[in-house]
């Protein structure tokens, strides 16, 4: 369920080049901008990076040079897109993973990462919604009034982008809706996530390898009311045939959406064991996304007991 996140130590060195040395307004906003392109279009130190613990200490500063960046330069799309997706892998893969680690110990402490989560799930949003703004004005008055109608002129400028802004926009609001679940504010945007889903799946299912299947795995289970384990089986399925079996968070998603519910305890420790198995290698792109699938693997695991009742 992690979004991707695209930034590259050489433009950091750029930007602050162009921050010491360019002071005409226009002059930097081009400097940002250029820096803008290649954040989103480059390719990743992070995602590639294994090291769970080394990109956690390291994306708080890139997230606060991406705001900066965005502040000179608020309609470049592509530092939305990045932000957006910065904001998702820190809150979920640090700030909530310490608060589910915490929640059997020490509840208040764990409320407390939650709500910080939360606060980070929403600036991830209101980046991904502008960058839907502006190819489609508009949009965020629109899908709060009628979401299935809004998504309906998403996809037609540039629709590579658009997928990721609405697969942006899905896995923020309903971290954000899962993080905060006694707010019926919160509750009330169901739909909105349902319809941005579902758009993007319509205009590309295959994007990113099957991600946005395995996002449904999760969102399924994870939604109030009763879940549709004909459609959770349908996505596991398609997201293990798009990813080829080298994505070790689609094992633990289908694991925590299907396994638990039916105490289904032999289901569930082998779909983690075939996380755990997940070759680091098979992927050099996706590293960090596997090795945090992996730590949560092994934490469930470790849960195992309390999870399921003999």
């Amino acid at each position: 369920m992690l979004a991707t996140l695209l930034l590259r130590g050489q433009v950091i060195a750029l930007v602050i080049a162009a921050s010491a040395f360019l002071s005409g307004c226009s002059v930097r906003q081009v400097a940002v901008n250029m820096v803008g392109d290649a954040l989103a279009s480059g390719g990743s130190v992070y995602e590639s990076d294994a090291d769970v613990a080394l990109v956690g200490d390291a994306l708080p500063f890139s997230i606060k040079l991406l705001d900066s960046l965005i502040v000179e330069s608020p309609r470049h799309q592509g530092l939305l897109l990045t932000a957006s997706r910065s904001y998702i892998l820190y809150g979920y893969a640090y700030v909530q993973f310490d608060a589910d680690r915490l929640a059997s110990d020490d509840i208040d402490r764990a409320n407390a990462l939650r709500a910080r989560a939360h606060g980070l799930y929403l600036r991830a949003l209101d980046y991904a919604l502008r960058g839907l703004e502006l190819d489609s004005p508009g949009v965020r008055a629109r899908l709060a009034a009628d979401p299935a109608q809004a998504v309906r002129a998403i996809g037609y400028a540039n629709a590579k982008t658009e997928v990721a802004l609405l697969y942006a926009s899905a896995a923020s609001l309903g971290l954000a809706i899962s993080s905060a679940r006694q707010d019926a504010s919160m509750l009330a945007r169901i739909p909105e996530v349902e319809a941005l889903l579902g758009r993007a799946l319509a205009l590309d299912e295959a994007w990113n390898a099957g991600t946005l299947h395995e996002f449904a795995i999760s969102w399924s289970a994870a939604r109030p009311g009763i879940p549709d384990r004909a459609a959770i089986d349908k996505h596991y399925s398609r997201a293990l045939e798009l990813s080829q079996g080298r994505r070790a968070a689609v094992y633990v998603a289908y694991a925590e959406a299907m396994a638990v519910p039916t105490q289904n305890r032999a289901a569930f420790r082998g779909l983690l064991d075939r996380a755990l198995a997940v070759d680091l290698e098979a992927d050099p792109d996706s590293r960090l996304l596997n090795a945090l699938a992996k730590r949560r693997a092994h934490w469930l695991l470790e849960r195992i007991d309390y999870l399921f009742v003999e």
